[in-house]
């Protein structure tokens, strides 16, 4: 056992000496064998089962004991008094409230109901008309959407759509006010009444489309529109305003089929190309009804497209009556 104490002793001087700093004597100066660390340890007789127990702690004054500065713990090995409960919710400070009370809060501009705001005016049914119907830009579009009678409609309107519904009356003042609206579509209700006004202030209006009601006459319209569309209705050439047509010196298109007109509504204006009077009752044309009897080389070159097919009438022999067209009118012939 001495042996094997001293040989590590001398491995352990050896390795100190190998990293000692210049000027350290050189490990062969020693004795080892005689090396015994002083003669204060008596190595043969060391109890190595027991060493440690024969220091005496209680000797230590607690004054003398020096206290390191110990590394704070890692996150994971934290003390569980530092992580907060599951339940546990951050104190977050709240603005103020508003000493104000709601019904005294101002309305934004844009929200205003009871104005032409981003939703419209009010429609008389707990709703705006822009939440009752959909409003795309300058269009409202309020098709199949169950309702009876025109809403209000945003002053910016210029195409205002409401099909398949249940309208049966167009008051005056439904569309007053309106000076951009330039399309009306109420094609599919049961429109059986309209007021004279309703649409002669219109001055804008270029497409009024009424088919598929219970028409039994038009009234006044501007001189503005280009389109016109009551097919599918009851109309009679009584219903019509004398020379209705003659001065919408724009309209380029007239849809007046499947109804029970008993005569073309004349004089048309030069301007237009598509005249459909298919499924009335016409059983006679005159011979300036399309052309000019005062001047046998009167061409009307833009009226291309004529539909009397369905009525009494046999063209053939009112051969006068369309000598100037480009095309013949599509009808009985005998």
């Amino acid at each position: 056992m001495a042996l094997f104490l001293r040989l590590v002793s001398a491995l352990a001087v050896l390795s100190s000496c190998l990293c000692a700093p210049p000027g350290v004597p050189d490990v062969d100066t020693f004795d080892l064998e005689n090396y015994d660390l002083n003669g204060e340890t008596d190595w043969e007789n060391i109890d190595l089962n027991n060493y440690g127990e024969t220091y005496d702690y209680d000797d230590l004054d607690p004054a003398q004991i020096e206290v390191g500065t110990v590394a704070p713990p890692s996150s994971e090995t934290a003390s569980p008094q530092n992580i907060p409960p599951p339940d546990y919710e951050e104190e977050v400070t709240l603005p103020p409230r508003p000493t104000q009370r709601p019904s005294q809060a101002p309305v934004p501009p844009s929200l205003d109901f009871q104005g032409p705001g981003l939703f419209g005016p009010e429609t008389g049914l707990g709703l705006p008309t822009c939440l009752l119907c959909m409003c795309v830009s300058t269009s409202v579009y309020c098709d199949d959407s169950d309702i009876e009678q025109i809403p209000p409609l945003p002053k910016e309107t210029a195409h205002f759509y409401a099909r398949f519904n249940k309208i049966k009356h167009i008051k005056a003042k439904d569309f007053a006010n309106l000076n951009k609206l330039k399309r009306i579509d109420l094609t599919a209700n049961r429109i059986s009444e309209i007021d004279q006004d309703a649409f002669r202030s219109l001055p804008g209006l270029e497409d009024l489309l009424l088919a598929e009601n219970q028409l039994r006459g038009l009234p006044e319209l501007p001189v503005t529109l280009r389109h016109i569309d009551a097919k599918n209705n009851q109309l009679e050439s009584a219903g019509f305003h004398q020379e209705v047509f003659k001065d919408m010196t724009q309209l380029e298109f007239l849809y007046l089929s499947h109804n029970k007109l008993d005569y073309i509504p004349t004089p048309l204006p030069e301007s237009l190309r598509v005249l459909h009077l298919q499924y009335n009752n016409i059983q006679t044309l005159h011979e300036d009804t399309f052309c000019n009897r005062h001047d046998p080389n009167y061409v009307r070159r833009p009226l291309e497209d004529i539909r009397l097919d369905g009525n009494p009438i046999v063209l053939s022999h009112f051969a006068q009556s369309y000598i100037c067209l480009p095309r013949l009118p599509v009808g009985r012939m005998r």
